[in-house]
């Protein structure tokens, strides 16, 4: 009976350890969403122990959590392939992320950009 009492009252504290989240400098963050926005889409190797992330400088895990944020609110879409991690844009993100860094609605990711045709049609 003791033993089945004390198993409960372990279940009853986990969701406090589950909800937890990390706290990343705002200016990491900040360094963070600005990427995802100029770009669309983010890699982050799988390491956690990684000092800093190739393309944003900042450590590799603040990359991968801040990302994982953004996943759950639906704000990236998240593949995970040969121990990388590749983020992309949704519509609702780009919303997010561009209220959150107060960017005009004129400015909008690479991924959104047509390119240019290298060669133009004969004129004549």
């Amino acid at each position: 009976q003791a033993s089945s009492h004390r198993n409960s009252a372990l279940l009853q504290h986990r969701p406090h350890q589950e909800t937890a989240t990390m706290l990343i400098p705002k200016a990491d963050r900040k360094k963070i969403h600005e990427y995802l926005f100029r770009e669309g889409v983010l890699v982050a190797q799988k390491d956690f122990n990684l000092p800093k992330h190739p393309d944003i400088d900042t450590k590799n895990l603040f990359v991968i959590k801040a990302c994982q944020s953004l996943n759950s609110r639906g704000y990236v879409k998240t593949q995970f392939s040969w121990q990388y991690y590749y983020y992309t844009l949704t519509p609702e993100g780009l919303d997010y992320l561009r209220e959150w860094l107060h960017l005009p609605a004129e400015i909008v990711p690479a991924t959104h950009i047509k390119q240019q045709r290298s060669h133009a049609p004969p004129r004549g």
